[in-house]
């Protein structure tokens, strides 16, 4: 099955596939590639990103980076690596992914193995066109405590419960941002360019964020 989007995301689902399988397409494939996998329980998606969504997702990327830095907070960022847990049968590689209160668990690895290691603490998914896999379920399995996504018009965040996430109008990592001021800032970027979005947003940070450096 594939459904595709001219400005967004082509996606392509195979069903019925191993385990195995697609650990053997990661390895064959490697990294450096633009197409992400996402693996659930014998359905795989093969998703690869057009120029809005890039476009979007770097965008995002960059709001994330100067959270951390006008809030003086430890960061390592993730990007696209594979996640994934064999005893559930799960794998994603998100949009963007960061370890931000477990930063110092991860510092200096070269390979993140989820066994071992904790998962991000923040993933980023940008969704535009309809995936036919149920992403929640699958970052839940992950144990994602924080997930952003995106759906070309509109930021939600969630925050894992009980194994199960729930939507919140904060986030849970920075506690006064609120969604809404995500789009915002997506917004601005169309209308006033990057790097203008960007300015502006710090200057909120430093208005709104009783922690961050005045």
């Amino acid at each position: 099955m594939l459904a595709t989007a001219p400005n967004a995301e082509q996606r392509v689902l195979l069903q019925n596939i191993s385990w195995q399988l697609f650990e053997s397409l990661l390895a064959e494939m490697g990294e450096g590639r633009s197409t992400r996998l996402a693996y659930d329980r014998g359905n795989l998606e093969f998703m690869t990103p057009l120029w809005e969504h890039e476009n979007t997702n770097r965008s995002l990327d960059l709001l994330v980076f100067a959270l951390v830095e006008e809030l003086c907070l430890n960061c390592s960022p993730g990007g696209s690596v594979t996640l994934k847990q064999s005893k559930a049968k799960v794998g994603k590689e998100p949009d963007a992914c960061y370890y931000i209160q477990n930063e110092d668990r991860v510092r200096g690895k070269t390979d993140i193995d989820l066994e071992i290691d904790p998962p991000p603490d923040l993933a980023v998914e940008i969704d535009i066109t309809s995936s036919s896999i149920d992403k929640l379920s699958l970052y839940a399995a992950l144990g994602v405590p924080e997930l952003w996504r995106y759906d070309g018009t509109q930021m939600v965040f969630y925050q894992l419960q009980a194994e199960e996430y729930v939507s919140c109008d904060r986030s849970f990592t920075f506690q006064f941002l609120p969604p809404s001021r995500v789009d915002e800032y997506l917004q601005e970027c169309r209308s006033l360019g990057l790097m203008e979005a960007l300015r502006q947003f710090r200057i909120w940070i430093r208005d709104n964020s009783e922690s961050s450096p005045k």
